[in-house]
């Protein structure tokens, strides 16, 4: 193993895994409105959908490249999702824990990932830039995507505790509705990044 590539490897993965992004704003507004423990199944998903992209992306890299176009769709697509999630948090009136059916799942985690926009450009840089650090193949596709979600996964549960913590500070109904209003424009903003991007 390259270890200057590892190092390099890792100083792509950390600052992607933990910066702003639609996992890891959606896991601090669920974390924010239902707690870490609540935003687990959530969490699931998204590492599980996570993973399987980056497999997928890691495999298919050469394919990808030749219909750039209909990930630039997929990415409008995306962005609209994310936008519609940020949309529904700030329309969450509170930040009482007993509405379930409000609670986001591991099915929402695991979708979100076919259309986070943020995932596909991290897992192509990742694989077409650093993907031989465990040398080629698929086993050394996999080992990196182990490798990412070895951040990606304390990254996600950071920011879900991170939005627990701030529930904490904001216990008013007044005050819950703001922050949750923040959540959700933070999500919108993030969506319209990645169609500008």
């Amino acid at each position: 193993m390259d270890t200057d590539l590892l190092i390099a490897t890792l100083a792509f993965i950390i600052p992607m895994c933990f910066t702003p992004g639609p996992n890891n704003i959606l896991c601090a507004a669920h974390g924010s409105k239902f707690g870490v423990r609540a935003s687990l199944p959530m969490i699931l998903g998204m590492g599980i959908g996570w993973s399987i992209l980056g497999i997928l992306i890691g495999l298919t890299t050469s394919t990808i490249e030749q219909h750039r176009t209909f990930f630039g769709y997929l990415g409008v697509v995306g962005a609209a999702y994310i936008a519609y999630i940020g949309v529904s948090v700030m329309r969450s009136s509170s930040l009482k824990t007993e509405d379930i059916d409000e609670r986001l799942g591991f099915k929402t985690g695991f979708m979100l990932q076919i259309v986070n926009g943020k995932a596909w450009i991290h897992f192509l840089v990742l694989m077409t830039t650093f993907g031989q650090v465990f040398g080629s193949g698929a086993l050394a596709k996999v080992l990196l995507v182990l490798l990412n979600l070895s951040f990606g996964w304390p990254a996600v549960l950071t920011w879900a505790a991170f939005g627990s913590y701030l529930r904490s500070l904001f216990t008013s109904e007044t005050s819950g509705r703001v922050l949750n209003q923040v959540f959700g424009l933070a999500l919108i903003g993030v969506a319209v990044y990645l169609v500008m991007a």
